[in-house]
């Protein structure tokens, strides 16, 4: 039988190893999702800047 002591640095190592690889993935997880709303707004700002563009050209003719 092994000892009790093994097991428990098994569930302590386990648990720190799990802990920063889940912190881990979730940090890159958010900085792609804030990746893809900037480029979102980017988007949106650059169409709206187009339309107010194209009413002002309406408007000068």
């Amino acid at each position: 039988m092994r000892s009790p002591r093994w097991g428990y640095f098994r569930i302590i190592t386990g648990t720190i190893v799990g802990g920063i690889l889940g912190f881990y993935l979730m940090h890159r997880a958010e900085l792609k999702y804030k990746e893809m709303w900037d480029e979102r707004l980017k988007r949106y700002e650059e169409e709206l800047n187009k339309k107010k563009n194209e009413e002002a050209f309406q408007e000068s003719l």
